[in-house]
């Protein structure tokens, strides 16, 4: 019993994370904003460019939020959450391409 470690008397070890946890995230969260904010207001790159960088932002802003905020990790614990995200998100892209796809055949057949 030696050995037992609570999380009440650690609790940078326990599912809360502690507040480094959340001023990490938050710091890491903020930078994620303000890069791509700077890029669309300073103008100084192409189009393309400044969309796949807000895109790629954005999905490693998601990744932080999920782990500094939401505590998602590669515990036992946290598995099913994971595998529940990622069947969403796996039922979102089916909706998103689906959706694309009956679109675009819809603009084809209409304009022939």
């Amino acid at each position: 019993m030696a050995n037992h470690h609570s999380s009440d008397t650690h609790p940078e070890h326990g599912h809360g994370g502690g507040l480094k946890s959340y001023l990490v995230g938050f710091v890491l969260a903020v930078i994620l904003t303000v890069i791509p904010f700077g890029m669309v207001m300073s103008g100084a790159f192409p189009r393309g460019i400044t969309v796949i960088v807000i895109a790629v932002l954005a999905a490693v802003q998601m990744l932080v939020h999920l782990i500094y905020f939401l505590h998602m990790d590669r515990s036992a614990e946290q598995r099913s959450n994971v595998h529940v995200g990622l069947f969403s998100l796996l039922i979102i892209g089916i909706v998103v391409v689906g959706s694309l796809w009956v679109m675009h055949n819809l603009n084809v057949n209409m304009m022939h």
